[in-house]
């Protein structure tokens, strides 16, 4: 601070740091996740090694503090973290298990978007306006706390919602009109139109035997318990549609707010204590509105949009500043008052300094003169500032390395002008440039064991045991799977269902019944994208259907109809090469097991109750064409299928030993297999 006061270029007599001075720290990280890790284990430090040190005497500033909001609330979710005053609190009871000392955060300067969940749904719609409206896209919005107020969702309704989303095969655009901007307005499938409409079908009847009403199959996953939920996301879809309808349309400014208030009220509703989240909403319109002073020029949304955008970015207030927690904040002038710690969050070299958009109404511009106002200037001050407020420490974090290659990042311009400053003012006792005790690389992961050593210093418990366990010794592996014998499985009944289950998969049922691990692959994630082409097993369900559907006696074309209404098909020729392929497969298949099978017998469950030598019960059923045990299936043939017909034609054998019975497995490359 003295060599900036005196503005020297070459101090007379440099100063020699302490090995132990920490008052300037500049911490090189990778990525925004890690910075924020970093930054808490320099408060927790600074904290402990001065005990007249209180959080309120801390402050962090952060060019872009909504990028950062969500990754302060993950890494200081031991503690609290407050939002604006009208945003309410975070519950302990909902914080995240203890993983440190308990450091309570206050953010503030959030955007009202942010803080005012009604607003944030607003803007949100806005800015789907002109989008694809996806399935995620929808269902997020669905989620929105005041969306789900409005028509009535719980958590499980809105998984189930998401369930029906996957399963009718909805991917974007509200129909096929909705697609006219990107050329696929021919193409009706995938749309929310489509999907819902098998939705609601799907309320009345179900899709046995391939049925389609005015080309729409039914969905098979909607009960008669959920016409209420069916309702409630009709009605949602319906609302967006008239929303976005509007959207498009050209009005003035004092049309627009009353058109953005009915919106709100249509897919939003508050609690009576948040009903001050509507208020703001109608203040702001009505100020937009009074500005534009009954202005008759016509705005599209676009225009609104940008209106809305200024007037509900971050501003700096007086709310959520200096309350007594430790305050995050944006890098704006008059939050740089003195501190005894100052932190400086996320100054990467490509978002800080801030370059301000190009406006081209801004005439400024177009004949530029010495003192204009400059944004890139005005973050150097603001870096300034900071320095000559801390009192006692100042903590900075960049992104110095890419957390993907780990290719070293330089600085920003403003730190590396900072850390040519410090080198001209100071060098370490060794005689080095004063930086290399000034700049500490922190490693890319939490549980590094440099994070516990000199000069970086963590204070997560959990990283700490992952840190010893790296260092400690190897441990060996078990000299077997499992240290003991298991107890015997006492029980009276054995299901003939889970004995063929094993016999088709020994090593996962094994695991999920004896040891209760699950092993599978869940993908919960809603496919925005129309398919293009099909993997094995999206063609393997694809003709097991079909093969299903031509042993029930249903015609190819009417399968296929079917198949095309289910919305998994690549759209038009795309999906028909798919389809012919496998049809091909089908028929043949179908072909071999009519003149093998006497298909026109009803399968009848033939029950198996045998009594074991231990004296437990061998019990189940197996549908069975006469005395046949059949199955065609669209697989290739393999040992599970020999395997699971070996154990039922086994049973059925012991339980009724007068009977002439036998198995008979079809499947596909026209493999037959006869017990």
């Amino acid at each position: 601070q003295q060599a900036v006061r005196d503005d020297a270029p070459e101090p007379a007599e440099r100063y020699v740091l302490d090995p132990a001075d920490d008052s300037v720290v500049i911490h090189s990280c990778h990525g925004r996740a890690r910075q924020v890790e970093v930054l808490r284990d320099a408060i927790l430090r600074a904290l402990a090694d001065d005990p007249t040190l209180e959080p309120r005497d801390v402050i962090v500033m952060c060019p872009d503090i909504e990028t950062y909001a969500p990754l302060i609330h993950a890494t200081f979710g031991a503690g609290e973290v407050f939002e604006d005053e009208e945003a309410g609190l975070l519950d302990e009871d909902d914080a995240p298990p203890d993983t440190g000392p308990d450091l309570r955060v206050r953010l503030a300067d959030r955007a009202l978007r942010q803080t005012n969940p009604v607003l944030g749904v607003l803007v949100r719609l806005l800015e789907l306006a002109g989008a694809r409206l996806t399935a995620s896209e929808v269902v997020d919005l669905a989620d929105r706390e005041p969306v789900r107020r409005r028509f009535g969702l719980d958590d499980d309704d809105l998984a189930r919602l998401e369930d029906w989303v996957g399963a009718s095969g909805v991917r974007w655009g509200l129909d096929a009109q909705h697609r006219a901007p990107f050329q696929l307005e021919s193409v009706r499938q995938g749309t929310w139109e489509a999907g819902l409409d098998r939705v609601l079908l799907g309320v009345a009847m179900t899709e046995d035997d391939a049925r389609l009403v005015g080309g729409v199959l039914p969905l098979d996953d909607v009960g008669s318990q959920d016409i209420d939920l069916a309702g409630r996301l009709g009605e949602l879809v319906a609302r967006l549609h008239d929303a976005v309808r509007a959207l498009h349309e050209r009005r003035t400014m004092d049309a627009w707010a009353q058109v953005l208030g009915e919106l709100a009220d249509a897919l939003t509703a508050t609690r009576p204590r948040d009903v001050w989240q509507r208020q703001e909403l109608g203040r702001i319109l009505l100020d937009v509105a009074d500005e534009a002073g009954g202005a008759g020029a016509e705005l599209t949304v676009d225009d609104v949009r940008a209106l809305l955008a200024d007037r509900l970015r971050g501003r700096p207030t007086r709310a959520n500043f200096r309350t007594g927690h430790l305050t995050m904040c944006t890098l704006v002038p008059m939050r740089a008052v003195p501190h005894r710690v100052v932190c400086l969050l996320g100054l990467d070299d490509e978002v800080f300094p801030r370059a301000g958009a190009r406006d081209g109404d801004d005439l400024v511009l177009q004949d530029p003169h010495a003192g204009d106002q400059d944004a890139r200037l005005e973050d150097r001050q603001l870096l300034l500032d900071a320095l000559m407020s801390a009192q006692d420490r100042l903590i900075v974090t960049f992104r110095g390395r890419d957390e993907r290659t780990n290719v070293p990042r330089p600085p920003c311009v403003p730190i590396g002008e900072l850390l040519d400053v410090i080198d001209c003012a100071a060098v370490t006792s060794d005689g080095r440039p004063a930086t290399a005790q000034v700049v500490v690389e922190h490693p890319l992961q939490p549980f590094d064991p440099r994070n516990f050593q000199a000069p970086a210093r963590s204070f997560d418990s959990t990283m700490l045991d992952g840190a010893s366990a790296l260092q400690g010794p190897r441990a060996q592996p078990a000299g077997s799977f499992l240290a003991e014998r298991l107890a015997p499985w006492r029980t009276d009944v054995v299901e003939l269902d889970d004995l063929v289950r094993f016999a088709e998969r020994p090593i996962r049922t094994f695991l999920r019944d004896r040891l209760g691990i699950t092993v599978g692959s869940y993908d919960d994630e809603l496919a925005d994208a129309l398919p293009v082409e099909t993997d094995n097993l999206e063609r393997w369900a694809i003709g097991d259907r079909l093969l299903h559907a031509r042993l029930r006696g249903i015609a190819m074309a009417d399968a296929a109809d079917a198949e095309r209404a289910r919305g998994t098909l690549p759209p038009g020729t795309l999906g028909e090469r798919v389809l012919a392929e496998v049809a091909h497969d089908v028929e043949q298949l179908a072909g071999v097991a009519r003149r093998r099978l006497d298909l026109t017998a009803e399968p009848l469950p033939l029950d198996v109750r045998v009594t074991l030598p231990d004296g437990r019960l061998l019990g189940g059923t197996v549908a069975t064409a006469g005395d046949t045990v059949r199955l065609v299936t669209y697989s290739r043939l393999g040992p599970k299928h020999r395997l699971a017909a070996w154990a039922r034609l086994l049973a059925l054998t012991v339980s009724h030993p007068d009977r002439d019975l036998q198995a008979v497995t079809i499947a596909r490359g026209v493999t037959i297999a006869t017990l």
